[in-house]
């Protein structure tokens, strides 16, 4: 069964979407009301589209993403890492700040989370991606001086 939308269309939202939600610190994306209690909800609609994401916690976290084409689910991704257990909590709003910032530099052809490589002192990141928008599973990392301090894990795929 195929999408209801062009893969290109769907790939254009996304991108959109992660840019006007998370990766830019997106306060009017957030929802005030979430649908589930203790998390946070951030919401993007355009046309046709609609993406919604919630994830409960902050240093480590989990959640999910799902873009709605008229109303119904066409694309989902899970996701779940964070900082790791021994780095210094004075540097945890630095590292989440580079992550904006290489999130932000999403790729157009696969938008799921960054670009392979990023690097701005003294933070490195690196997203390894297997699949395509039907069917994926990856990985991100960040390091400094060959420090592990950052891992997420996401997987997800179209909705048919």
């Amino acid at each position: 069964m195929a999408l209801p939308c062009t893969e290109k269309a769907l790939l254009q939202f996304l991108r959109e979407s992660k840019h006007a939600t998370y990766a830019s610190s997106g306060d009017s994306a957030t929802v005030q009301a979430p649908l589930l209690s203790g998390t946070k909800q951030l919401e993007y609609r355009s046309g046709d589209f609609f993406y919604r994401d919630i994830y409960a916690g902050m240093i480590r976290f989990t959640g999910q993403e799902i873009v709605y084409f008229q109303d119904k689910p066409i694309w989902s991704m899970a996701y779940s890492g964070g900082t790791l257990a021994g780095v210094e909590t004075d540097r945890i709003m630095g590292i989440y700040a580079f992550l904006r910032q290489a999130l932000r530099q999403i790729p157009p052809e696969l938008p799921l989370r960054g670009p392979l490589t990023f690097a701005e002192a003294p933070y490195d990141y690196a997203c390894e991606t297997i699949g395509t928008i039907e069917q994926f599973h990856g990985q991100e990392r960040i390091s400094s001086e060959d420090a592990l301090l950052y891992e997420l894990h996401f997987c997800g795929g179209t909705l048919i």
